[in-house]
């Protein structure tokens, strides 16, 4: 946190300063146009995501339980899939949110199905996907990906019961109980001032430290590898093939980049390389893949198991599902 955030900021700084200037090296010129954008396509959701966490730290856990249904069940599973569909983040403030869901008994399941569904599946990327590449065939990786995030929370719930993987220690039985009148009854506890939602908006921020500081090493290397290796290739070297598909998949498991990033490199696969699955690869390999996520989830589970059978159980679905749009698509 402490080396990787100055170094962000020093270079969002000097983006502001020197910007496009011929003075500073290309290298160095790319690292400072990439922390600005980053942080200017990150800073919402990660301030938003940090205002969700401390509102659910205003809802009793019975309450998200009630509304995510039952843990190890398809119906809590489903659920779980629309709310990551639904909920408005980029692919990191997703990730804050869905730590404190696993913190607040969702099952394991749940919280997998919630972040396979939700990094690029916004209603602003959404929407800048249907510009990009048509209304047909963002309406397919969305099905596809709301598949992959069902398939997936299924699978790691199995295999919490049969012992492989260890559950959410803090999953508790819950009875089924009215939503909003139990989230008034508690709401009506605490103060909703100024300076008392300030004080839960940091709280919140807080709590989402351990999120925050891969973020920003993510940003560092994401400047790193942006100077040295041209995005423009990607359309050029990846190709709608078998070589091309796992290329992409290598090059989405190297660069960290974050929803807003992905989606128009994913673009740019679909329309300059005319490889449909390698753009649906692209993007949901690259949540499945991501290693800000991996280490999130491993703080979180204090599991090393957990964290790695994420790509483990997705990746398989997404290579095949790819294969199946570039075969379809050309």
């Amino acid at each position: 946190m402490w080396t990787c955030l100055p170094a962000v900021v020093v270079g969002y700084a000097a983006f502001l300063v020197v910007g496009h200037n011929e003075i500073v090296p290309d290298w160095l010129g790319v690292m400072f146009h990439t922390s600005y954008e980053m942080v200017n396509a990150m800073w919402w959701g990660i301030l938003s995501a940090a205002f969700f966490v401390g509102i659910l730290g205003r809802i009793p856990r019975e309450a998200i339980m009630s509304v995510l249904g039952p843990g190890g069940t398809k119906r809590g599973i489903f659920r779980a899939t629309l709310a990551g569909l639904l909920l408005d983040l980029c692919n990191h403030g997703i990730l804050m949110v869905g730590m404190k869901l696993y913190e607040r008994g969702a099952s394991l399941g749940q919280v997998m199905a919630f972040l396979i569904a939700s990094p690029w599946n916004s209603l602003t990327l959404t929407l800048i996907l249907v510009g990009l590449i048509g209304l047909q065939w963002t309406l397919i990786f969305i099905v596809a990906s709301m598949a992959i995030a069902w398939v997936s929370g299924w699978i790691f719930d199995r295999l919490c019961d049969r012992g492989v993987l260890p559950g959410n220690p803090n999953t508790m039985e819950a009875d089924e109980v009215a939503f909003w009148p139990a989230v008034r009854e508690e709401w009506a506890k605490h103060s909703w001032s100024p300076k008392a939602l300030l004080s839960m908006f940091w709280g919140g921020l807080k709590e989402s430290r351990m999120v925050l500081r891969w973020v920003v090493f993510g940003v560092v290397l994401v400047a790193l590898i942006r100077a040295f290796v041209p995005p423009e290739s990607f359309g050029v070297w990846f190709g709608a093939s078998m070589t091309g598909l796992l290329l992409t998949l290598l090059a989405t498991t190297l660069i960290e980049v974050c929803s807003e990033g992905s989606s128009p490199i994913a673009a740019d696969l679909f329309n300059r390389a005319g490889a449909p699955g390698n753009a649906f690869t692209f993007l949901m390999a690259g949540a499945a893949t991501d290693y800000t996520e991996i280490m999130a989830l491993k703080e979180t589970t204090r599991s090393w198991k957990i964290a790695l059978f994420l790509p483990l159980v997705t990746v398989p679905q997404v290579l095949a599902i790819g294969w199946i749009m570039n075969v379809a698509g050309t």
